[in-house]
Parts: structure tokens; C-alpha cells; sequence
């Protein structure tokens, strides 16, 4: 028995895990590249690959038809390729783990990444790092389709794929392994985060060969002191407020548009018509806005500008995605969490107006995502800044508590419970793994010999004064089988069985070892349909030791229960006896 459960096969997936890390920087590539390509081609009519910014457009009062136009295209995108494409990618990935086993078509990881270049070079205020998440995870899940391998396998490359995806657009690997245990893998075993962390590694190794590598937003900040600790909390909680409030008027946005007496296909455009509104009174909220990240880090805007620049992404990025246009979270949440913290930070304490904007920044993330361990990371890896570390898993932290005590799901698991879907986010160690066979089995069981007639076994097991719906066969204490009611019944109806080894003949029965984890043989009962099974001390002299059955498997979940549910009182000391005797004493 040891720490984990691992064979041989977790090489193989590791191995082609790292290849689908260097497929997936490619792809990052590609599609930051695309997006370059739409945003040269709607705003200066140009064809031309260089990242530039919509801000610098010079198009007037036509901004507003641009938006629009990408809307109208991703709709038809939609409506004639795959509704899959819509959304931000993410719940859309969840989903396909948890519900459509792991499996993504080719068209997703076509027209995903075809449609976000649109959504996004026309003007969407969306970020890469959804649609490239799922494509990545189509990526793996593609590849694995064609290996024919396990579900669960299928799933680890999947989030192999969009997580070195992630990596690839970020250069974030640890806080991308770290999005896969908080969001996607909904497990924690080696068979799943080792391929996922090799696939993030390659990916990390491999972008400076194809992108700038180092930090995408390098910092540096102070060590902030003990007074900051108060500080951070409250950036915690009006960063919670934050994503209560943007996620509620996404779904509230959301709600209106299922009103809408016409198609959805028609909804992209609408949401593209608000872009190109609040793009023409603030074009620095249209596009990815990584430059504009960089900005508000840097304290480089005016205050006023900033509070603009809150009120209108905030507007067209809730209108938007409500359409069921396709494009990122991320990078718009990192926004609009910067600039509230560039607003807030000369009234902060510390005296560093530029560490807040990266704090708040992280803590919407993580209130936001219900992942405050990979908001920390992310923050930590785009600025490379270690003495914000303390500061960011403060305000994290409370972002989090925030909105697990207020919102009932979250701005990814909202999305999927309105499919009719719910998920559960807590997951720990199943009882059933923590427990063995031979702490909850019966032992000394009732057995019947293999050389009794089938009449006396139909007589002394299974007649007025029978027991057990079921017994095990056993030749000298090493099992022959298991035999029930029916199967005797058959037995008396062949002519050639006369005796109980005669209904079992060569095949090896399904039995269960002692060493085993409950979780192990529940499984084993619901493969083979079976209420019991015997528990034998080796497969190979098969003595019988016990029987296991379906109730004994509750055992463990009533323990659970209790460690859960049951409040014990303070344990007396003999101190605290001796001081409540001396107490009496005194009162007398």
C-alpha cells in the first residue's frame, strides 16, 4: 500500500502531455497573432500581424459600427458552425469535464480561437486567455481521442492543453498548474497534475521562442508593514463586493437577452453596438487592454481617466458577454480590479500607490474565480514582484471568503447550473479511499462446504432458517465461489451438478483483499452488479478471511459523518478540576 495509485501508463500520458505543452504555445501564438490580424484589418484597414491597440484608431463616429460588424460575424459563426464557440471558455471547459467526458470536437478548436480574433480585433473587451483555453483543452482532448484512452485520461490532457494554453499567453506556469487543481482537474492525484505540469513546464520553456519572454507587467514594490494587514483585508472585501456585483449584472444582462423577441444569433451584434458606444467615448476600454494593464500599474493614468475607464469596460464587457459573444475574463477582470486599486491607492496606507492596483487587481481575480491560491500566483508570475506576496494572499483570501459567503456559485458555475448542471466545488479525500476492507468486513462468515449436495445446501443455507441472502463456497478454508438462492435453484435444474464445486467449475471468482480501499471494491461491486464479495488473504491461496457487502460500505461515511457533525466539549483537565475544587472550597 502506498501514497498514490500510479502504473506505468502515467509515463506515456506525461509524455504526450509535453507534446500537447509545445502544440499549445503554438496555438498561443497563432491566436495572438489572429487577434493582431482582426484588430489591423477592422480599425486601420491594414493587413498586418503587429500587435497594435484599437485605442489609436482613428475612424470617429464609424468605431461604432466595427464592434457591431465582429458581433453580426461570430453570430453566424455560431448559428452555422458550433454553439460552442459562445462564452468564455472556461464553464465551457468545466462542462466538457465533468459532463461531456472530456470530449471536444474539431470545430471547436477551429472556430474557438477563429471567432475570440474576431470578438476581440473588432473591439470586444476580452482577454486571450479563455478562448485559448479551450482550444488548448480541445487540443488534448483531440489527441487523446485518437489514442483511445480512459475518460480520466482524456480529462488530464485536456486541462494539460489549456492550462499550457494559459501558460503560453502569460508566461504563468505555476499559477496555470494551479488553475487546473482550484478549477479543472476536480481531483488532486499524480496521474493528473504530473502530465498537466510537465505540458505547463514545456509550455513556459517554449514561449520565448516564439513570444517575449520575462514578466509581462514587471514590478517592484516595498515590503509593506503590519499596518498593511488591515488595508489588504478591506481591498479584500471591496474587491469580493466587485465580483459580486459584475457577476450579478452579467446574469441579470443575461436574463434580459433570453427576452429578446428575435434569435440569439442576432445577440453578438447587439452587444458589439455597446462596445462600439462606450469604445467611441473611451476607446482605451476597447481590445485586450494589456497595455492599459501596464498603465494602471504603473500609476501612468489620471484618476479621471481611470474612473472612466471602470464605468465603460465594466459596461460593455457585462453587455457583451451576456450577448454569448465569444472572449476571455481574465484580462478584463485584471482591468477593472487595477484601475479600482489605482483609484484607491493614495488613500491606502504604506505609502505605494503602485502596490494596490496589483493587489486589487489579484483579489477580484480570486473572488471572481473562487481560486485565490492561482489569483496569488498569476499576480505574483505577470509582475515577478516577491514582497507582494503576503499583501496578495491577504487580499485574496478575503475576496474569497467574501463571496463564498455571499454568492451561492460563482461567474464560471453560474453559467453551467443555468444548463441545468450543478456543481459541487468542495472535494476532498472520499472515505471510502481512506478506509480498508479489513477494518469494516465481516469476519468468520457462515460458508458452505464445495462438497455439499445442492438439496442439503437448499435446506441447511437457504431454507426456513437462512441467514444471509448469500454464502461463500469454500474447499478446506480457500474459496471456490459465492452462491445465492438463484444460482442453486439453476444448479438443481442440471442434471450434471450434483454437489456445490460442480456450479463453479474453472473460473476465477470476484473476490477482494483485505488491503484493498473501500472505494476500490464499491467500484468492483457496481462493474459487476453485486451486493457482496468475498474477502480472501491472497489471490492465490484464496483462504477466506471475510465478507464484505454494500452496507458494510456505509461504515466509513457514518465515521465522516460523525468527525463532520458531531461538537465535543472542552476536555477537563486535572488542573481545571483542582481550581474547581479550590473555587467550592472558597464559596463555602
Amino acid at each position: 500500500m502506498g501514497d498514490f495509485a500510479a502504473s506505468a501508463r502515467l509515463l506515456r500520458i506525461a509524455a504526450i502531455a509535453a507534446v500537447i505543452g509545445m502544440l499549445s504555445t503554438l496555438t498561443a501564438y497563432c491566436l495572438l497573432r489572429l487577434i493582431a490580424f482582426f484588430t489591423n484589418l477592422f480599425f486601420f484597414q491594414t493587413v498586418s500581424l503587429q500587435a497594435r491597440s484599437p485605442a489609436d484608431n482613428t475612424l470617429g463616429l464609424w468605431v461604432v459600427v466595427i464592434p457591431a460588424a465582429g458581433g453580426l460575424i461570430i453570430g453566424l459563426i455560431a448559428r452555422y458552425g458550433t454553439e460552442k464557440i459562445r462564452g468564455h471558455g472556461i464553464p465551457e471547459a468545466i462542462e466538457a469535464i465533468l459532463f461531456g467526458k472530456s470530449r471536444m470536437s474539431p470545430k471547436v478548436a477551429v472556430l474557438k480561437p477563429l471567432s475570440s480574433a474576431i470578438a476581440i480585433g473588432s473591439g470586444g473587451p476580452f482577454g486571450a486567455e479563455g478562448p485559448i483555453i479551450m482550444t488548448g483543452g480541445a487540443i488534448g482532448s483531440l489527441i487523446a481521442q485518437y489514442f483511445h484512452l480512459t475518460g480520466a485520461e482524456r480529462k488530464t490532457l485536456l486541462v494539460a492543453g489549456a492550462t499550457a494554453g494559459m501558460t503560453a499567453v502569460f508566461g504563468t506556469p505555476i499559477a496555470a498548474v494551479m488553475l487546473a487543481v482550484e478549477l479543472l482537474l476536480f481531483e488532486l492525484r499524480p496521474r493528473s497534475l504530473l502530465p498537466v505540469a510537465i505540458a505547463c513546464a514545456v509550455a513556459g520553456f517554449c514561449r520565448p521562442l516564439v513570444m517575449e519572454g520575462g514578466a509581462l507587467f514587471p514590478l517592484q514594490t516595498e515590503v509593506l508593514g503590519p499596518v498593511g494587514l488591515i488595508a489588504c483585508a478591506i481591498a479584500g472585501v471591496v474587491t469580493g463586493a466587485l465580483s459580486w456585483g459584475l457577476s450579478t449584472s452579467l446574469y441579470k444582462m443575461e436574463d434580459l437577452f433570453l427576452k429578446l423577441p428575435f434569435h440569439w444569433m442576432w445577440w453578438p451584434a447587439l452587444g458589439g453596438l455597446a462596445i462600439g458606444i462606450g469604445g467611441y467615448f473611451q476607446p482605451r476600454a476597447l481590445g485586450v487592454g494589456y497595455d492599459v494593464i501596464g498603465d494602471l500599474l504603473h500609476n501612468n493614468l489620471a484618476v479621471g481617466v481611470v474612473v472612466g475607464l471602470i464605468l465603460v469596460k465594466a459596461a460593455i464587457w457585462v453587455i457583451s458577454l451576456a450577448s454569448g459573444t465569444s472572449g476571455g475574463v481574465l484580462a478584463p477582470l485584471l482591468m477593472m480590479g487595477a484601475a479600482v486599486g489605482a483609484v484607491a491607492g493614495p488613500y491606502m496606507p504604506g505609502g505605494q500607490p503602485a502596490l494596490w492596483p496589483m493587489i486589487f487587481m489579484a483579489a477580484t481575480l480570486g473572488g471572481m474565480m473562487r481560486a485565490p491560491i492561482m489569483s496569488v500566483l498569476f499576480a505574483f508570475e505577470l509582475t515577478h514582484d516577491i514582497n507582494a506576496l503576503l499583501p496578495l494572499l491577504t487580499a485574496s483570501a478575503c475576496a474569497y471568503g467574501f463571496t463564498v459567503l455571499v454568492m451561492r456559485r460563482s461567474i464560471l458555475t453560474e453559467k453551467i447550473a443555468r444548463r441545468g448542471y450543478h456543481i459541487y466545488r468542495e472535494y476532498g479525500i472520499d472515505p471510502l479511499e481512506r478506509h480498508f476492507v479489513h477494518e469494516v468486513m465481516t469476519r468468520d462468515p457462515r460458508t458452505v462446504d464445495a462438497d455439499t449436495r445442492l438439496r442439503d445446501a437448499l435446506e441447511t443455507s437457504f431454507g426456513a432458517q437462512q441467514t444471509h441472502r448469500a454464502y461463500p463456497v469454500v474447499r478446506d478454508g480457500a474459496l471456490v465461489g459465492m452462491i445465492e438462492r438463484d444460482t442453486l435453484l439453476q444448479g438443481l435444474a442440471n442434471p450434471q451438478a450434483h454437489r456445490m464445486a460442480d456450479l463453479f467449475g474453472a473460473n476465477v471468482p470476484i473476490m477482494a483483499l483485505p488491503g484493498e480501499t473501500c472505494r476500490t471494491v464499491a467500484n468492483r461491486l457496481a462493474v459487476h452488479g453485486l451486493e457482496r464479495v468475498p474477502v480472501v488473504t491472497d489471490a492465490q491461496s484464496r483462504r477466506l478471511v471475510g465478507v464484505i457487502s454494500r452496507s458494510d460500505l456505509v461504515k466509513p461515511s457514518l465515521a465522516f459523518s460523525e468527525e463532520e457533525e458531531r461538537y465535543e466539549t472542552f476536555r477537563r483537565t486535572p488542573l481545571h478540576r483542582l481550581r474547581q475544587r479550590f473555587a467550592k472550597a472558597h464559596r463555602a
